[in-house]
Order: structure tokens, then sequence, then C-alpha cells
């Protein structure tokens, strides 16, 4: 490889999250990002509570002595990479594959088409069904998954950030330990004048599992809905945005058993403990809305 080959790369720190416990999934979601081309990578590998038992070759790693949860854990990944001036970082599932070498390539295109992007999602899709569920299709209506267009909020699994941006609005809220941080972090990125970007020809892999299998779901979903509104909205849409969610939530769980824990998650969320208060402008918001997702819904 040329020198000026080398100086063309497009440099992309990579944070991935383990707690040891996915061994086959984790080796082959790291041989992807490694196999990646035309790309200056940096890999760091955060232990969540556990120190990693696999770290490829070359990668960092960091191991924390509890579990942290999950925006945290990215946080402290994102910060160990800090000084060497990547332009983008990958926020990366263990468990995610990229099945082609040239898809970070085709992600940081978007970017290239759009100086406003902040931050770009591709198309998840189950690697034995080819599915992709409608909550990895980060509009109101997912429709034709493979329809690409802007977006106001995010998949949080496999996201990749224009990293001046993400230091810019601060990062993940890392006290929310799981669910809805996406939501966060897309709403400050909006509220630099940045835009969300859905990339539904570009696919990568997950397996299409259910969150309500981790237990504190239902509680911590309500939680956090209620910490994103007490965080980022304006104090005239605070009670709208729990209204329509309290309702959204009683239909969506009405079935699953889990509705007294989901008020009770609500109730949580609203004795405190959301952290900072930063609302989006009025601007903010309607761009939102002008965009398709009113920050209500």
């Amino acid at each position: 490889m040329s020198r000026e080959e080398f100086a063309a790369k497009r440099t992309v720190d990579v944070v991935v999250l383990t707690m040891n416990d996915r061994d086959q999934e984790f080796r082959a979601a790291m041989a992807s990002v490694v196999a990646q081309q035309g790309v200056d990578l940096r890999l760091v590998i955060v232990g969540n509570g556990v120190e990693p038992d696999y770290v490829p070759e070359g990668a960092m790693s960091v191991a924390l002595e509890v579990n942290e949860g999950i925006p945290e854990g990215r946080n402290v990944g994102a910060e160990a990479l800090a000084t060497g001036g990547a332009e983008f970082v990958l926020f990366f599932d263990n468990d995610a594959v990229l099945p082609d070498p040239h898809t970070l390539t085709r992600l940081i295109a978007q970017f290239d088409r759009r100086a406003d992007l902040a931050y770009v999602q591709p198309r998840i899709a189950d690697p034995v069904t080819g599915e992709t569920l409608g909550r990895w299709v980060p509009r109101l209506r997912p429709g034709d998954a493979r329809r690409s267009g802007v977006v106001t909020l995010m998949a949080e699994g496999v996201v990749l950030v224009r990293r001046t941006d993400f230091d810019a609005a601060g990062g993940w809220p890392g006290h929310f330990f799981l669910f809805h941080e996406g939501v966060d972090l897309s709403w400050r990125l909006w509220d630099l004048g940045r835009v969300g970007w859905y990339a539904g020809d570009v696919e990568v892999h997950h397996p299409a599992t259910n969150p309500a299998r981790h237990g504190p779901f239902y509680r911590m979903v309500a939680r956090n809905r209620v910490w994103v509104a007490r965080r980022r909205l304006p104090a005239p849409l605070i009670p709208v945005y729990l209204f329509a969610w309290a309702v959204i939530s009683a239909w969506r769980f009405r079935a699953s058993g889990n509705l007294t824990t989901v008020f009770k998650g609500f109730a949580e969320g609203l004795r405190g403990g959301h952290g900072e208060r930063r609302p989006m402008s009025w601007r903010t918001v309607w761009r939102l809305t002008r965009a398709g997702r009113p920050p209500i819904i």
C-alpha cells in the first residue's frame, strides 16, 4: 500500500462491550470488524464487570470492576480512544456482524453526501431470517425497511457517529444503564443543529432477540422514558409526552402481565434521578416534527 493510499483512509474508533458470555458470536463480530477495508481502525474492548477473555490483536481493552451498563460502558470505551483524533466512532454490539468488508466505507459515504449528518445507522437484519424488526427502523412507520432517509432516533446497537458531534453532545447518558439512551443522544445531536440518517441499503447482521429477556426491561423502559422527557423536553411538552407514552405502554403491554411494573417504572422516573436538565430548543422541536417525528411520541 502506498503512502498516499494509507493517508486517504478514513479513521474510525470502534467501541465494543463484552461480559464474556458470547464467545463464538463475539469472535465472529470482531473478525468482521477487523476485516473492514479502506478504513484505519482502532478498536477497544470494554469488559463490563469482567476482564475481557478475548481481545483481537492490536486492540485495546478496558476492564470495569462492575457492570456499569451499556451506555456508560460505551462512554468509557470512547474516552479510552479520545486522544486519537478519529473522524468517526462506531458503537457495535458484540453479537453483530458486518457482512461486507466495505460496510464502514459505505456508511462513511453517507456523511460525504450530507455535511449536516451527525450519525448514520445501517439496516439491521437477522442473519438467519433476513428480518428487520420494526424497532430497528428508527421512524414512526417502519414500512419498507430498505428505504433510506432522515431519522430522529437511532437503534443504538450499531451506529456510526461523527466524533466531534458525539463529544459536543456529551456522550451517552451513562446512568440510564439500558434502554432509551439512543433517544437522549439523538435528541442532543439534533439540538446541535445536526441530523440523523438511516441507510436502508447498508445491511448489518444482528440476532432478532427479544429485549424483554432482560429482567428489568419493563421497569427501565418506563423509567428511562420519564428521564428522557425530564432531561430533554421543554417544560410544556413533558406532560404531553408522558401521557402519550402511558397510553401507548398500557396498550402495548396490556397482555404481558407487566403493567404494574411498567407504572412503577414511571413512578420511579418521576421521583428523580434523571440527572442534568438541558431541554432542547423550540427550533429543535420544530425540526424534529418536520422530519416526521415530533418529540412527544
